[in-house]
């Protein structure tokens, strides 16, 4: 989940910069939003993770970027729901029935190329690594006052992860998330 917005990341700011700059790992967020489906979805409620990104790097000379996120410092931090049950989706979400973070600990993105849609905008296509897996993944980035932000959007299941089922079924996690990134480079 959070790989997909760390490739986001890497591939604007690659695009924005001249020269090699690394990521301001301090000033720099990944969003992850998962959301429910099912009969009883009603009774569920949305995900949003947290996730900071542990350092890459983005030279848009050579239209390459690079983004690394340590998979279990990923946080749960829904607006609802009670400490006990962030607890508990924490728990399920780095736990081998999702990402498996001893297994698997870093969440990384790597950009093959961008394409410059005008007004600060692109268009970056990259591969993502996420549980082991890799595939590729197209992120839209926008710079605005040396911010770089966008989304992408990615199944789960793609890259092996079987999304969670509650309540015999009747809630489910959505495979499809979204990732939002806001970053800055130093």
């Amino acid at each position: 989940m959070t790989a997909r917005l760390s490739i986001a990341t890497l591939s604007w700011i690659l695009l924005a910069s001249a020269a090699p700059h690394a990521i301001d790992t301090k000033a720099s967020t990944l969003t992850i939003h998962v959301g429910k489906t099912g009969a009883f979805s009603a009774f569920g409620h949305e995900h949003v993770i947290a996730a900071p990104i542990a350092s890459g790097t983005a030279d848009t000379a050579a239209k390459s970027v690079e983004l690394r996120v340590d998979a279990a410092a990923l946080r749960v931090r829904d607006p609802k729901g009670s400490d006990s049950d962030k607890e508990q989706i924490q728990k399920t979400m780095l736990g081998p029935e999702v990402l498996d973070a001893e297994r698997f600990h870093e969440i990384t993105f790597k950009s093959t190329s961008a394409h410059d849609n005008g007004s600060g905008a692109w268009t970056v296509t990259g591969s993502l690594t996420l549980h082991g897996e890799t595939k590729p993944v197209t992120v839209t980035v926008r710079e605005q006052n040396g911010r770089y932000t966008g989304s992408a959007n990615v199944r789960q299941s793609e890259f092996g992860i079987k999304p969670v089922k509650v309540a015999g079924g009747t809630v489910k996690v959505k495979d499809e998330i979204q990732i939002e990134f806001d970053i800055r480079l130093q």
